[in-house]
């Protein structure tokens, strides 16, 4: 009962925050910002704050294209016949209009939500933390400041590995319309990493406040300690510092708060809500199942994304054992040569079969943002030369639990097919194109026609004239 009270008070605040936000931003036609005095109290801080969660499930941000949509294009996974756009977007096509809008709607969208989370930061209460629940407020807010600008870095500035001293992008630290000067990407990684570290300290004990009033429950829809230090393990890693990426990977796995879900409960666990057991953290969003149908589960020409045509093959590359993964996440469409396979994964099986009132209580409609399994995977590539045994455990894990056998014994383990395993279990997740970045990886295209190599320029995408025009 308490978690359907606040499920219902999100919602409400949910809808006050995305309808108002100009009243509650209240932005000066100068650029400069007047204080809201609602963000003079715990329940201002926390609408606030509950504003920010909603903005990321906007279509241009979580809630279609940095999930299922434009980064699975990215990756050759999807793809749309005939659509010139997409056909565009999966060419690498920086420079044609549609490919360009839809980059603007993410650069936009997320520094607007990036100054949201600042005006929180700057609020006094926040600023000057040093007790519960302010500690919270401000360990939340710095962590999703990080996390956005971490992506907006993914997307828009070079791999760091490849170039250390390459131009990154923009970290704006104040609630502004205006985004700050472009700093370099060593100094965005600062940035990223004092912003984690600190909220990592301010969480330190969330755990003893849990419960403690409607903003401490249900704290998977929370960018909670958990999350922030899955951040640093896949910042650690983008970073090639295998050492510390293990560290922070290995320090959620063996929190105990979550546990890897048997290949029984596969089926489903995704399917528009968050994994039970797995999840770290997600964005609550009653409303995805709209997006997901519309561009997954239904097959409408022109829009409709369809999945690569050897995406299959990998499931049953040196297959043994079940691996339940093909029947929780894929689904066919018509028959014989009309046939398609669709990615049914997140599709919500409540809403699809018009019986919601049956979905169980215990689970939250929303977006898998950060799950479990892919710190396995951190874990796993980052112990491989150090501690291959432990490596090899942690790879098993997760083949195990989702009906595989182990890797055989004359077979050794390689980052290759720890890469395979990332690919079928993050398959729609929008995380594939950034491992593949990060490994500065050619990119077979989605017929097999064609490979995509790194120097073509496939991994920067080109910073929005919007904002270059708005700077001259």
């Amino acid at each position: 009962m308490k978690k359907m009270k606040y499920i219902i008070l999100l919602m409400c605040v949910t809808l006050f925050t995305t309808t108002s936000c100009d009243d509650f931003l209240d932005i000066t036609p100068d650029g400069q910002v007047k204080r809201d005095p609602l963000l003079s109290t715990p329940e201002g801080i926390e609408d606030a704050m509950y504003g920010v969660y909603s903005q990321m499930r906007q279509q241009t941000l979580y809630g279609q294209e940095l999930h299922f949509s434009t980064l699975e294009v990215l990756s050759q996974t999807m793809w749309c016949y005939g659509n010139s756009g997409i056909t565009a977007m999966s060419a690498y096509r920086w420079d044609h209009s549609s490919v360009k809008g839809v980059f603007e709607g993410v650069w936009t969208n997320m520094y607007k939500n990036i100054s949201n989370v600042n005006s929180v930061l700057d609020a006094p209460l926040v600023a000057d933390a040093t007790e519960f629940p302010y500690t919270v407020y401000r360990g939340e807010a710095l962590g999703l400041r990080a996390f956005m600008h971490f992506d907006l870095m993914r997307l828009f500035a070079e791999q760091y590995t490849v170039n250390p001293d390459a131009k990154g992008i923009p970290y704006a630290t104040e609630f502004s319309l205006k985004t700050p000067e472009f700093e370099s990407l060593a100094k965005n990684y600062e940035h990223i990493l004092a912003d984690l570290h600190e909220a990592e300290t301010l969480l330190a004990d969330e755990a003893e406040f849990e419960g403690a009033g409607n903003f401490m429950l249900d704290r998977q829809i929370h960018f909670n300690l958990h999350a922030v230090q899955a951040t640093l393990a896949r910042v650690y890693l983008t970073m090639g510092n295998k050492e510390k990426a293990a560290e922070y990977a290995l320090k959620v796995i063996g929190s105990g708060k979550y546990t890897l879900k048997e290949k029984t409960e596969v089926v489903n666990d995704l399917a528009g809500v968050l994994s039970r057991k797995e999840t770290i953290f997600g964005i609550y969003f009653p409303g995805f199942y709209t997006n997901v149908s519309g561009k997954l589960q239904q097959v409408t020409s022109y829009y409709s994304l369809d999945l690569r045509d050897d995406f299959m093959q990998l499931y049953e590359k040196d297959a043994s054992g079940l691996d339940f993964r093909t029947m929780a996440y894929f689904s066919e469409s018509g028959v014989g040569d009309d046939a398609k396979y669709r990615l049914s994964k997140f599709t919500d099986i409540y809403e699809l079969n018009n019986m919601v009132s049956n979905r169980p209580s215990d689970l939250i409609q929303g977006v898998n943002m950060i799950r479990l399994p892919e710190m396995y995977y951190i874990a796993a590539e980052a112990l491989l030369e150090s501690d291959y045994d432990v490596a090899l455990d942690l790879y098993n894990d997760v083949r195990v639990h989702r009906g595989l056998d182990p890797l055989e014994a004359d077979k050794q383990l390689t980052v290759e097919l720890i890469n395979d395993e990332r690919y079928k279990e993050m398959i729609g997740e929008g995380q594939t194109y950034f491992n593949m970045k990060r490994q500065n990886l050619p990119i077979l295209s989605h017929d097999g026609k064609n490979t995509y190599n790194p120097v073509d320029g496939i991994y920067v995408i080109p910073v929005p004239d919007v904002e270059l025009e708005n700077r001259n």
